[in-house]
């Protein structure tokens, strides 16, 4: 349950799907389905399929608004890119774990399937708004219409999906359009893909046009960097400090990766994504 998603309903027949997080349309599904391990991100181990203790009877987290203090910021870096509320009320038409428990395993088998297509779902809306990408565009197009109808199959079939195939294929396009947007920014383009920078002295880092593409940049000092084109998809910026850094025209960013990092008010960010509340 990731923090600062404006809400947004289900997709709607015939439109255009949601890819933004809604708890009120959504079953709790990351609450039961997921295991989490007692660490600094969870107070409490939890098996898969075992109700989170903080889950309400009506599928709300009891302790939404003091997750972090609480033990829980592991949940606010959490992004289903409206996976939850597609499956609770289009894969399954509406009809709750608790009411209909013959569907429950099933469900929540499905939750991180769909997690994952919405995820490169999100992936390829991003790289469609990117001009720089525009040769692409055309392949990028192709790639978001078959994920989309992999996502509107039902569950049985979802369950049977080669989904990593299908990132796969939307990989190699997202490389391209970053390869093509980093081109854009002047100098020699530092090439930190799944470095390990845990704890790294970065401040005031020229890291304009970088690729940081699964990168490891846990408490990492980035206060003042410039990143204004860096490839961030996948990096680990838990507990990362953001103050003052340039984030503008970051490639691939997301909202969750947001909430894990720290950050003040002069952190500036992409369109879309939204300030963390405990910034």
């Amino acid at each position: 349950m990731s923090e600062n998603h404006p809400s947004a309903g289900p997709a709607p027949a015939g439109g255009l799907t949601v890819l933004q997080s809604d708890c009120g349309n959504c079953f709790g599904l990351c609450c039961v389905a997921l295991a989490f391990t007692a660490s600094a991100d969870f107070a409490i181990d939890k098996d898969a399929g075992q109700p989170c203790p903080n889950l309400q009877q009506d599928f709300r987290c009891g302790i939404h608004t003091r997750l972090r203090p609480s033990g829980f910021a592991g949940c606010t870096g959490y992004d289903c890119f409206g996976a939850g509320q597609r499956v609770s009320q289009a894969t399954f038409g509406g009809q709750d774990w608790r009411r209909a428990p013959g569907t429950a395993q099933q469900m929540f088998k499905v939750l991180p399937v769909m997690r994952q297509l919405h995820e490169l779902l999100w992936y390829l809306t991003q790289a469609l708004a990117l001009p720089a990408a525009r040769a692409v565009h055309p392949q990028l197009r192709l790639a978001l219409a078959e994920t989309e109808r992999l996502a509107a199959q039902d569950a049985d079939t979802l369950l049977d999906l080669d989904v990593a195939a299908q990132r796969a294929e939307v990989n190699t396009l997202l490389l391209r359009t970053s390869e093509l947007v980093r081109a854009g920014h002047p100098g020699r383009k530092k090439d930190r893909r799944g470095a390990d920078l845990i704890g790294a002295r970065l401040k005031g880092a020229d890291l304009r046009g970088a690729n940081l593409r699964g990168a490891y940049l846990i408490g990492a000092d980035l206060r003042g960097a410039d990143l204004r084109g860096a490839d961030l998809i996948g990096a680990d910026l838990r507990d990362t400090d953001l103050r003052g850094a340039d984030l503008t025209g970051s490639v691939f960013l997301t909202q969750g990766q947001l909430n894990t990092a720290r950050g003040d008010a002069s952190t500036r960010l992409p369109d879309g994504l939204g300030r963390p509340s405990h910034w």
